[in-house]
Formats: C-alpha cells, structure tokens, sequence
C-alpha cells in the first residue's frame, strides 16, 4: 500500500465555486484552511460548456464563460480582502464540475466544495456535484458542512478509525492536526450488532474482540505518535448500534472530521459506504474524506 511521506510538499487548496452562498462560504472556509497549512489557494469555476456544446450558441459559451470570470475575479477579490498575502489562483474550466475539480488538485492537495444548502431540509444535504466529487475523487476532499463561522473553534481534529487498514487516513489527519497545532483525537466506534452474527457469540467472544479490535487501534495511535512526538494524540472507543450517530455527535466538538472515503476495491463504480454517505451529510462540522487506496500523487511504496 502506498502513501504520502510525511515530508512530502503539501499541494494548494483547491475549492469549487459557482455563485451559491454555499459555494462562498466554502471558498472562504478553504482560504483560512490554505493559510493554517501554509499553502495556496486555487478557485475553480466550471462552466460545463463542453458538455453542452449542441445546445448553446457561440454567444451563449461567450456569455457563460464572461460570467464565470468575473465570479472567479470577485471571489478572489473577497479572498484578498479577508487574507492578505494568501497567493491566490483562478481556473476557469468548460468541462464538467466534477470533472473539473478533479483534474486541477496537483500534488499532495486537498479539495473543497461546500454542502447543497438550499433551505429546509435540503439545506443539510449534499448535492449531486459535491457527491460525485467525493465518490471519485483519488485525492482528499474536505465537504464543508456546520456552520463554520459561527463555531467556536475546538482545536481539535477527529479521525474516525476502524482497525489498521485506517492508517493511512489517520497519518492524513495527523499532519492535518499538527499544521494546524490542535490536539488530535482517535476515535474508533464499534458497531457489535454488524460485528457479531448472534447473542450467544457476542456473549461468549465480547471481551476477546472488543480487545482485538482496540489493539489495532493503539497500534495506530503508537505509530502516529512515533511519527507525530510534537502532537497530543487521544484514543476513545466507544460501543453502538449506530456508528455514524456516534460520528455525527463526535463532530459537535471537532474542527474537523477525517475519515475514509471511497470504498476499497470490491465495489461497482465509484461509491462512498453507508456511514461516509451519512456524514457528508449530515456532521456538524467539516468532513474530510481520505481515499482508502493512499494519495494520488507523490507517494512512494
């Protein structure tokens, strides 16, 4: 398995916008990310204009793609204002959202998009771009969710972990934690109804898998703390019949949330698992999803 050095560069911040009020607050929530990281940020606006070609006239494209200039100028603009000094870069693409936002993450760069928001309960949901983005992605994608300018900072970073194979992400969220200089927390959750297949099992084996289970748990967390010597690392465990209610209650006190994101091989597609799907839309805070197979780029064996 592969994964990023914890020397290699960190690449930009890279955060999708398309006029919403949700998109804005992402584009804003991703500036104050690339200054605590100490990277760029790089807006992208996608038009979707390639995909469109048959229907549109030569004025429409012209049109559309003035349109989304000027937003990719004025978002940079309100950037500026906010964080001086942040080096800023806009890309205007006409290919399709997803696809776009994609294609622009060099390196080791993480990328942005905000939640659906569009009143009601809508409005706790994560749209049909921001899932594809997060589903397809081979590189770390940070769903903003919450509201993150009204929540009091915790200066803490959750990173949920299951057994070893979670490394990886957690590693992720242990450079994430120490570029912010907060407190990492491990939190590992046991679902026992999905672990066991009946009552006498689980009474007979509870103890010997409950340890089992926490074992590679605190092999994790003594391998991020050789790694990390400079950053505080807690390790809880708890029990429950819901593994994302104890996630989306977690989030309450978190910065962020780090967890897996696209399934490992096995799976049809590009598709993100149950509880990962119901923490993109549903966390009180942001939510970064790391891809179970390492980091597109920059990795070594």
């Amino acid at each position: 398995m592969k994964y990023m050095t914890r020397g290699s560069d960190p690449g930009p911040v890279v955060v999708g916008i398309d006029g919403s009020r949700q998109a804005r607050r992402a584009a804003l929530w991703a500036a104050d990310e690339a200054v605590r990281r100490g990277v760029s940020l790089h807006l992208v606006h996608a038009t979707d204009t390639d995909g469109r070609e048959a229907f549109l006239s030569e004025s429409d494209v012209v049109r559309i793609s003035a349109g989304g200039r000027e937003l990719l100028d004025d978002t940079a603009a309100v950037v500026a204002e906010r964080r001086r000094g942040l080096p800023v870069t806009t890309e205007l693409s006409h290919s399709a959202p997803a696809v776009s936002l994609h294609a622009a993450v060099p390196g080791d760069g993480v990328l942005v998009v905000g939640h659906r928001g569009l009143g009601g309960f809508n409005a706790l949901l994560l749209g049909s771009v921001g899932l594809k983005v997060a589903a397809g992605a081979d590189t770390a994608v940070i769903v903003v969710r919450g509201d993150a300018d009204a929540a009091a900072e915790t200066n803490t970073v959750l990173v949920a972990v299951r057994d070893e194979h979670d490394l990886i992400c957690a590693r992720h969220a242990a450079r994430t934690a120490a570029a912010r200089k907060s407190t990492l927390r491990i939190l590992h959750v046991w679902n026992v109804l999905q672990s066991v297949g009946n009552a006498a099992t689980m009474l007979d084996g509870m103890d010997e898998m409950a340890q089992g289970r926490m074992g590679s748990v605190t092999a994790v967390a003594d391998l991020i703390r050789d790694e990390f010597p400079e950053l505080t690392v807690h390790v809880d465990a708890e029990s429950s019949m819901s593994v994302a209610a104890v996630l989306i209650e977690a989030s309450h006190h978190a910065d962020l949330l780090v967890m897996g994101g696209r399934r490992s091989p096995g799976y049809i597609g590009a598709t993100l698992g149950h509880v990962t799907h119901t923490l993109v839309h549903h966390a009180h805070c942001p939510v970064e999803l790391v891809p179970r197979l390492g980091l597109r780029h920059g990795s070594v064996s």
